[in-house]
């Protein structure tokens, strides 16, 4: 017990001689401690991501992610650095496959077509819609439909960070974490936020509710979760995506009622 308190306090000591004396080489002993967080990370991300981008790209960029958060984290105010760093790394990867321009023009235009599908036919007929009902709307056989489920699997792994307008900087992201608003226009987002997201997981089926969870709670990668609810990776991969697609359309709903408001 007495071990592992003398631990602890090396390791705070290791922030004091950082933040407060700038000792690079504590810096160093950080980065190199927490290094393990850009391989859970960059682990995670390559699931779906097409065979030419790089893992070692994805590493490269997390690392740059880890520095940021090392140099940017207070560790007075007693939060858990690994929280904070896994977002900045995950930050600095998708950051780094934006500007590599990673997903074809023609890809963004399904994934768009769809989640405007989902919005609409949910709005339509108030519940989850099927897969033959998606199929109709779009004018094209449900196996075409699960095959652009499979294209456009790649472009959920950003769904939250990209713009929500093309032309606007503001992201679904910023509307989930705002570390300095503390002001009642914040407060109303929060509140509107948390209504869309939870209208929009009651509207998904069991089995994308339960990829949902098994992803985003239990933290579990989609080959663990395919072995889990025994279905094959791209089953699992298209449960996915048609939450997300669904899920974005309910924040994009949240966003226009806001706007109106304004």
């Amino acid at each position: 017990m007495n071990e592992r308190k003398g631990s602890t306090l090396n390791f705070v000591e290791i922030w004091e001689k950082w933040k407060e004396h700038g000792d690079i080489e504590a810096k160093k002993q950080l980065i190199e401690k927490y290094l393990p967080i850009v391989d859970y990370v960059s682990g995670r991300l390559a699931v779906g991501l097409p065979k030419n981008v790089s893992k070692d790209d994805l590493s490269s960029n997390g690392v740059m992610g880890l520095i940021d958060a090392v140099e940017k984290f207070d560790y007075k105010r007693g939060l858990q650095f690994e929280t904070y760093a896994s977002w900045r790394v995950r930050g600095a990867i998708l950051d780094g496959l934006r500007q590599g321009d990673w997903v074809p023009r023609s890809v963004r235009e399904k994934s768009k077509k769809l989640e405007e599908g989902y919005q609409q036919l949910e709005q339509r007929y108030l519940r989850s819609v099927t897969d033959s009902e998606m199929s109709e709307y779009l004018n094209i056989s449900v196996r075409e439909f699960q095959s652009m489920l499979q294209e456009v699997a790649v472009m959920t792994l950003c769904s939250l960070e990209d713009p929500i307008r093309e032309e606007e900087s503001e992201t679904r992201l910023t509307l989930l974490v705002d570390e300095k608003a503390k002001n009642p226009d914040h407060k109303v987002r929060e509140f509107y936020l948390k209504d869309s997201l939870t209208k929009g997981i009651e509207k998904l089926t069991e089995k994308e509710r339960t990829v949902v969870s098994l992803l985003y709670y239990e933290d579990l990668s989609l080959s663990e979760i395919a072995e889990v609810m025994s279905l094959s990776p791209s089953r699992i991969s298209q449960l996915h995506s048609k939450a997300i697609l669904r899920l974005r359309g309910s924040l994009e709903k949240h966003r226009d009622l806001l706007m109106q408001e304004d």
